[in-house]
């Protein structure tokens, strides 16, 4: 990403029940970067369709500087949507994204704008993200957009947020590629939001996307966790991938996360299950087997250990304790 000739531009699209927090994060993250950023490095405009005030999640609404217009080439487009998004006419926001995207502007979709890039084209063969409620919904209108459990993607435009604190993460790694790395933590550190998210890291993981590194070889270590959690991997498999000795892999974790491989590992696996117990209708079995437990009393003790209640009962059956 270059900030070309022009000072970047960040164009916000705001569409009728637009999240206001998700606004509102991206918002404030700029904001602060203009005030303690050298020369007001980015200029803000918010628009909607026909210049008219959208009324956001919380029945508030923001001033509105205008219309869709032409894009420029400066522009970074930051597309605000709500929870009503595949029901609303996006036919006029879709082709400003279409027509954005023709000029080579950057795209970032925020909590569920990913459904309008996709409906607009602008995502077939690409990684995004979405608010998890949206997920099943988007996999089977959109099978050719590779969705991930990301919170926020950052390889290449269009970008995509899935909603809470991940609009944060996005802005601040614009900020980072547009300016510097120092404006980007200083935005963040006042912000009291000091633990700035891995890139790329994915919304299973609760404890390490806050630990404010950015270690290669734990971050690619944390990437193999979570998508190995049916069949988890031994210490020292994770270790030879990353080329690095068991002993060094338990210090990067003493380190950065203040536990075992194995006992951060066992708590990625819990925290999935308990997603989801909560998120699906798989039986506390199947959710077992799929979080890498072979046996359900295992599965059972493990998880009462963690959360203070047993699968059964967190759905809501105690009789089969």
């Amino acid at each position: 990403m270059t900030a070309g000739t022009k000072k970047p531009r960040f164009t916000f699209v705001l569409t009728p029940g637009y999240s206001a927090l998700s606004f509102t994060h991206a918002l404030v993250v700029l904001q602060l970067a203009n005030k303690h950023g050298e020369d007001e490095p980015f200029e803000i405009r918010v628009l909607s369709e026909g210049g008219e005030p959208m009324t956001d999640t919380m029945g508030g609404s923001f001033p509105i500087d205008g219309p869709l217009e032409d894009p420029s080439r400066q522009d970074f487009i930051i597309l605000v949507t709500g929870d009503s998004v595949e029901r609303q006419d996006m036919s006029a926001v879709s082709a400003y994204l279409r027509k954005a995207d023709r000029m080579g502007c950057v795209i970032s979709g925020l909590y569920t704008g990913a459904y309008v890039m996709a409906k607009a084209g602008l995502l077939d063969g690409k990684r995004a993200t979405i608010h998890w409620e949206k997920r099943q919904a988007f996999l089977e209108e959109f099978p050719e957009v590779d969705l991930t459990e990301y919170t926020f993607t950052s390889a290449s435009s269009p970008y995509s947020t899935s909603g809470g604190t991940s609009a944060i993460d996005l802005m601040l790694f614009h900020v980072s590629e547009l300016r510097s790395e120092k404006l980007a933590n200083l935005v963040a550190g006042f912000l009291n939001y000091t633990n700035i998210r891995v890139i790329q890291h994915s919304a299973r993981i609760q404890a390490a996307d806050r630990v404010g590194f950015r270690h290669p070889k734990l971050s690619e270590i944390l990437a193999l966790m979570e998508t190995n959690l049916e069949e988890p991997l031994r210490p020292s498999d994770l270790a030879k991938t990353v080329n690095i000795s068991t002993r060094q892999l338990e210090r990067l974790f003493r380190r950065y996360l203040s536990a075992t491989p194995k006992k951060y590992y066992t708590d990625l696996r819990l925290q999935r299950a308990q997603q989801l117990l909560l998120q699906t209708n798989m039986t506390v079995t199947a959710v077992g087997v799929a979080c890498g437990f072979n046996t359900a009393s295992h599965f059972s003790r493990l998880f009462r250990a963690r959360f203070g209640t047993s699968p059964h009962r967190l759905r809501g059956d105690p009789e089969k304790d």
